[in-house]
């Protein structure tokens, strides 16, 4: 039985010792403890309201009704596996189908992107009879033991790279080998690419297919709003290798009736409120507000991203571009203090990372960038690390940020 009104405290003492050290929270420092969501917003114990740039699972919003309604009166009926006929799992899967190319017609139901992403790697072998993957560098496929063993971010930490596994350069416009002086960047990734798969080929391995129309499409989270669901799409050539085996895919609670009526409620209120359409239109509002904030702020080294997936590169210097990494996880801290949730990723943990539900207004663009031109203001004027960025040069000898962080006491 749940307790009731246990306080923030209690909480964190508990989980220390029940789960791992290895389970990480946002905010070690000072946790949040959330205890309800709805929309783009989350609310704590207290009944702070903070707005919430970090939860994409979240996709349409947390606890959009008609999803909670879907799941609700599903579960009054009827939840199980998916060994019986049920309308919800094919009339999932036709809606689904409608969205992709006419070749991914058949679908296998999970409950997370880690297992899609282990099937389709299944899936794939069994085709091509090759264990040979191309991926691009620094990128994450989730955490079972087959998906880090193809996650440079994770395997370079580990067991390193497995010789089956080959490692393109990111696509990375601003820091990587082709940058944004470069007459065509995107064609120069793209040999890369090119170039790993010939000296792949080179030693006798193989590696499949020569067009972009992908044979396998994998789905995560999002699609079910947070609620567990996931989903392989594959053509009926691979489909049909993998049955050959004679061995039956089978997942218990994978494309179950309730996790189906949440997945069609989700693809109804992305049709309904015209969320693609609305992403596409506050996100480039929040483009257009963050680049001139880079104008104004030269620790913003560059923005970049599409729709409401959008990075924020934070650099010590403008001509090496190095990562500002303490001064990024210095801005998270403080966007925390005014009720703004965001998080950092990139190689260097430099870069501010917004992935907001869809339902992320204009306003809350203009309110995130509002805080951030605040901040960002006042470290350029008191923080000793942003020296080299700074127009004019220091008339004091300002604190560094942990000196910001942990003042000394006065008096």
């Amino acid at each position: 039985m749940a307790a009731v009104g246990r306080g923030k405290a209690e909480t964190l003492a508990l989980r220390r010792r029940l789960l791992s050290d290895s389970c990480r929270l946002f905010y070690p420092e000072d946790p949040i403890k959330i205890v309800r969501g709805q929309g783009q917003y989350l609310y704590d114990e207290e009944g702070a309201e903070y707005l919430d740039c970090i939860n994409n699972v979240a996709h349409v919003g947390h606890c959009h009704p008609l999803v909670v309604q879907a799941a609700h009166r599903q579960n009054q009926m009827l939840n199980t596996n998916s060994r019986y006929l049920h309308d919800n799992i094919v009339d999932y899967a036709q809606r689904l189908s409608e969205t992709l190319p006419e070749k991914l017609c058949v679908f296998y139901f999970l409950n997370s992107g880690s297992e899609a992403n282990d099937l389709a790697l299944r899936l794939a072998r069994q085709y091509t009879g090759h264990w040979d993957v191309v991926v691009l560098d620094h990128a994450y496929h989730g955490h079972l033991s087959s998906l880090i063993d193809i996650s440079p971010y994770k395997f370079r930490d580990l067991d390193g790279q497995k010789e089956w596994v080959h490692v393109a350069p990111l696509p990375d416009t601003y820091r990587g080998l082709y940058r944004e002086d470069h007459p065509n960047p995107a064609g120069a990734y793209a040999s890369e690419v090119k170039r790993v798969v010939n000296s792949v080929q080179e030693k006798g391995r193989k590696l499949q297919g020569e067009d972009f129309v992908p044979d396998i499409v994998t789905m995560g989270k999002s699609i079910g709003n947070g609620h567990p669901v996931a989903c392989v799409a594959t053509t009926q050539a691979v489909a049909r290798a993998f049955e050959a085996t004679g061995v039956e895919y089978f997942n218990t609670f994978g494309g179950s009736p309730v996790s189906c009526a949440v997945g069609l409620a989700v693809l109804d209120v992305l049709e309904k409120e015209q969320l693609r359409a609305h992403a596409a239109s506050v996100g480039s509002v929040l483009v257009e507000l963050l680049r001139q904030q880079k104008a104004k702020h030269p620790i913003i080294g560059d923005v970049r991203g599409v729709g409401l997936f959008i990075g924020v590169d934070l650099i010590k210097d403008t001509a090496t571009r190095t990562p500002a990494t303490e001064e990024a996880n210095y801005v998270v801290s403080r966007l925390k203090e005014n009720y703004i949730l965001l998080s950092t990723d990139g190689p260097g943990r430099n870069v501010l990372k917004f992935k907001p539900p869809m339902c992320f207004s204009v306003d809350n663009a203009r309110h995130v960038v509002a805080k951030m031109d605040t901040i960002l203001t006042d470290m350029e004027k008191n923080v000793r690390s942003c020296e080299t960025l700074r127009l004019q040069p220091w008339h004091s000898c300002p604190p560094s940020l942990e000196e910001m962080k942990h003042p000394t006491p006065t008096g």
